[in-house]
C-alpha cells in the first residue's frame, strides 16, 4: 500500500466539502406527507409510467400507495429503472427506506435504488487502532478496497465499513462486517466502543448519497493482524496517526472513511490545538445529531 506523506491536514479538508456537495437540481420525494428523499429533475420523465402510484408536481414527487403495497411496487419500479440505466450498481440487497426523523421503516427497497430516490441509508464503520507506549492511539489500521468494488474501487478505507441492510441494526452489521472485512470474530468486535453518528448528503455518480455513518473504535493489540475474508479488501496496512491524517486529507481515501478517520482524530485529541479547533468547527455540519451524535431529523 502506498503510504501518504506524514503531515497534519491543512484546511479545507476535501472530505468535508464533498460530504455535502450538491451538483444536481432535485425534487423532494414524499411518503406519508414526509420528505424522505429527493429525485434528480432529469429523471422525472421516467416516473410518468406510474401515474397511479406517483404524483409528480412542481413541488414534489409523492408516493400515494399504502404501506402494504409499497415493497412490491418498488421492486417492480426499481427493476425497470435499473433496466433503463437509472438505478446503477445493483446489489440484490434489501435496505430499509426509513423516515429520517423517526427511523420508522416506510418501505423496503433494493440498496442501489436508494441513490436514485435520495433516501436515507445507514452505514457502520470501525476505526481499528493500536496504542503507543503512553496508551494513546499511535497507529490506525487502514484498508484498501478491492479494485473490483462497484464504488470507490482501490481507495483507502477504514478497517471495517459497510451498509446496514434491512433487518439489522448498525451494531449487528458491525459484528458481521468485522469478520467479513477484517477476520475479527463477533466476540472480538463486541469490544468496540461507540463513537458518533456522521451524516453525508452528496451527489455521486449513482445518485444522491444520503447516509448516516455509525462510528465505532476498536483497540487492537500489537501483533494482532486483521485479514479480509470476503475478497472486498485488497489489503490492510498499519499507518501512524499522522499518516492516516494525511490520507484523510487527500483524495486517495473514500469520503466516508476520511470523515470517520478525522472524527477519530478529533475525539481522541490527536491533532495540534490549532488544527483541532479548525477541524472541529468545520466538522459540526457532518454530525448527525450535533455534538452528542444522536440522530436528528435531516
Amino acid at each position: 500500500m502506498d503510504r501518504p506523506h506524514p503531515m497534519t491536514p491543512t484546511p479545507p479538508w476535501p472530505a468535508l466539502s464533498e460530504a455535502h456537495r450538491r451538483a444536481r437540481p432535485r425534487r423532494p420525494f414524499v411518503i406519508d406527507d414526509e420528505a424522505v428523499g429527493c429525485v434528480d429533475e432529469a429523471h422525472l420523465p421516467a416516473l410518468a409510467r406510474w401515474p397511479a402510484a406517483l404524483s409528480v408536481t412542481p413541488g414534489a414527487v409523492r408516493l400515494r400507495l399504502p404501506r402494504d403495497e409499497r415493497d412490491a411496487w418498488f421492486a417492480e419500479a426499481n427493476a425497470s429503472l435499473h433496466a433503463d440505466g437509472l438505478v446503477k450498481a445493483w446489489r440484490d440487497e434489501p435496505f430499509a427506506l426509513p423516515s429520517p426523523a423517526s427511523g420508522r421503516t416506510l418501505a423496503v427497497i433494493e440498496r442501489a435504488a436508494s441513490r436514485f430516490w435520495g433516501t436515507l441509508t445507514l452505514g457502520t464503520h470501525c476505526n481499528g487502532w493500536v496504542a503507543g507506549r503512553d496508551g494513546r492511539p499511535a497507529q490506525l489500521w487502514i484498508a484498501r478496497r478491492s479494485p473490483t468494488k462497484p464504488t470507490d474501487p482501490g481507495k483507502l478505507d477504514n478497517l471495517v465499513g459497510g451498509g446496514v441492510p434491512h433487518g439489522q441494526t448498525p451494531w449487528e452489521a458491525l459484528l458481521r462486517e468485522g469478520w467479513e472485512e477484517a477476520g475479527l470474530p463477533p466476540q472480538r468486535m463486541a469490544q468496540a466502543q461507540p463513537g458518533r453518528v456522521l451524516q453525508l448528503c452528496r451527489d455521486i455518480p449513482e445518485g444522491l448519497q444520503f447516509e448516516r455513518l455509525h462510528v465505532y473504535d476498536l483497540e487492537l493489540q500489537p501483533g494482532e493482524q486483521p485479514a479480509n475474508q470476503d475478497g472486498e479488501v485488497a489489503g490492510v496496512e498499519l499507518l501512524s496517526c499522522d499518516e492516516a491524517a494525511a490520507a484523510a486529507a487527500g483524495a486517495g481515501m473514500t469520503v466516508d472513511a476520511a470523515l470517520v478517520t478525522l472524527d477519530f482524530l478529533l475525539r481522541r485529541g490527536l491533532l495540534s490545538a490549532e488544527k483541532h479547533t479548525a477541524l472541529e468547527m468545520a466538522f459540526t455540519a457532518c454530525l448527525a445529531g450535533g455534538r452528542d451524535g444522536a440522530p436528528r431529523p435531516a
